[in-house]
């Protein structure tokens, strides 16, 4: 079991466009409607591939009615926590050649009770779960520390931690020293405080970390796949895809595989490359839609013990 603690979670609806042109008007191609937030993708993606998750989530306003149905009628469970504000709404607007806009709004004000609701909720659902997994961006009025204090009941509750999130709340919740921690490359250097141009230099920044009390760090890289720093080894993972089409929500399901592995007890490398794999086959789907069990077909991973440390990062 995999329970998802998404804090800001959102509609999130994909619009696909010829080209994206500022100040003009646009005519929609196609459009996709599904359930979003960091947590709640990581939990579709668990479901999709036939794993056990559980989304706790805030909900309120029309938005959070629509949320229920899409997480309902995508048959993933979930723990709705009743707030007085409504839920966000996120526009992606794609483009034939991958390229993705991406309009997010603030999302709802929460106060300490609903605050607490939530992490109350999310320890109540992790009994006997392999993992408590916090993501994405906190909504306005919500503690900065509130990782750090999920982090903390995951421990008493006897679970393992993952978190994923940016700026001064994933801070503080590394502060906590989680089990695993799954920054990008951009949010990594944030949280080191200096740039990191070559694989080499995202190596030492999470071999850092590590040092630092955290077990197991993943770093997203986007098309230069996914590195993984534990005590013991440094894993490089990469997937080849042919055309990509939507990036919404990739690193979701790269860390939904990742857990997914780990939860079985797989060994660190093929937790990786399932985790790369899985990310990779969510750039090839339109919107922020995740892969099933059909989708991982014929995406070869290369898994590397050795990581090439001069590898210059973003090149492509």
């Amino acid at each position: 079991m995999i329970v998802t603690l998404t804090p800001n979670p959102s509609v999130d609806r994909a619009i696909t466009v010829d080209a994206l042109l500022r100040g003009e008007v646009h005519r929609a191609s196609d459009v996709r409607v599904d359930a979003g937030g960091k947590g709640v993708n990581v939990a579709r993606a668990v479901t999709a591939q036939g794993g056990s998750a559980i989304a706790v989530l805030p909900v309120g306003g029309p938005e959070g009615r629509l949320l229920e149905e899409l997480l309902d009628a995508a048959g993933v469970p979930r723990r709705s926590v009743p707030i007085a504000g409504a839920a966000r709404m996120n526009i992606s607007v794609l483009e034939p050649d991958g390229t993705t806009t991406k309009l997010n709004e603030p999302g709802p004000t929460l106060d300490a009770e609903e605050v607490e609701a939530l992490l109350a909720e999310t320890t109540a659902s992790a009994t006997d779960a392999a993992w408590i997994v916090g993501c994405g961006s906190l909504p306005p009025g919500a503690p900065e520390d509130l990782y750090a204090q999920l982090v903390a009941r995951a421990r008493a509750a006897g679970a393992r931690v993952a978190i994923d999130s940016s700026g001064a709340p994933f801070a503080a919740a590394v502060a906590a020293s989680p089990d695993l921690i799954k920054p990008n490359h951009e949010e990594l250097a944030e949280l080191v405080g200096h740039d990191l141009p070559t694989l080499g230099d995202v190596r030492a920044a999470a071999t850092e970390l590590v040092s630092g009390g955290i077990a197991t760090v993943a770093v997203s890289l986007g098309g230069d796949g996914a590195l993984l720093v534990t005590a013991d080894e440094a894993l490089h993972a990469r997937a080849t895809i042919t055309a990509a089409v939507s990036t919404v929500g990739a690193g979701d399901c790269m860390l939904a595989g990742l857990l997914h592995g780990l939860s079985r007890s797989l060994p660190a490398s093929d937790s990786l490359a399932e985790g790369v794999a899985w990310g990779a086959a969510a750039v090839t789907l339109p919107g922020s839609r995740v892969p099933s069990r059909a989708d991982l077909h014929g995406i070869p991973v290369d898994l590397s013990h050795t990581p090439p440390a001069a590898l210059a990062l973003g090149q492509r």
